[in-house]
């Protein structure tokens, strides 16, 4: 590293590091020692932040996952919410979905986890973004709270991570559109308030 680091700054540019190990060699390849020689510092800095590989991989991934925030307004209208953090999802996983190809099962091994305990730990601290969007539109009216039993309620989402893990790319615009406007929607709409709005 140029020049010397603290505090966050430091934290940000060891994570980098990390992050391109990660990438150029997969999780069997990354090392403590590995992050710190390219990072220019030695071991004992990293090891006063991250227990081991393991940690400092998925705080290597949330880094990333940070650089494409989630943020969605309030435009009013469900479906338009809906696409707009699809999108957006889209976008994030361009830039991480790649890495999810070089997880073997040692991460699974060193953690004693699984697929759902990782998924929870890049979340971790985070805000659920789709559950407040349809939140918002059971406040508006647009859909009814008992739509939004299980597993409703968490589908879309399901659909797009299944869709990125099996072939490491974000889902085109056509699918995501399909499955809001054929799948989604359908499912938790006011019908009510639609046969209204059609007559």
């Amino acid at each position: 590293m140029k020049g010397r680091r603290r505090g966050a700054d430091l934290e940000a540019a060891l994570l980098e590091a990390a992050w391109t190990e990660l990438t150029e060699r997969g999780y069997g390849g990354l090392t403590m020692e590995g992050v710190a020689n390219r990072a220019g510092t030695s071991r004992p800095v990293l090891a006063r932040r991250w227990n081991d590989k393991a940690e400092l991989a998925i705080a290597a991934i949330r880094q990333q996952m940070a650089k494409h925030p989630m943020a969605v307004a309030d435009h009013g209208d469900l479906r338009t919410e809906l696409l707009e953090y699809l999108e957006l999802a889209s976008t994030r996983a361009k830039g991480i979905a790649a890495v999810f190809t070089l997880f073997s099962s040692e991460y699974f091994q060193d953690t004693s986890s699984t697929p759902q305990d990782l998924r929870t730990a890049l979340l971790a601290g985070g805000k659920e973004t789709l559950r407040a969007l349809l939140d918002r539109a059971v406040e508006r009216g647009e859909i009814l709270e008992q739509n939004l039993a299980p597993p409703v309620d968490t589908l879309l989402g399901v659909l797009f991570r299944h869709h990125v893990l099996m072939t490491f790319s974000p889902p085109p615009e056509a699918l995501r559109t399909a499955w809001v406007d054929r799948i989604f929607l359908p499912l938790v709409k006011n019908h009510k308030e639609s046969r209204n709005s059609d007559e």
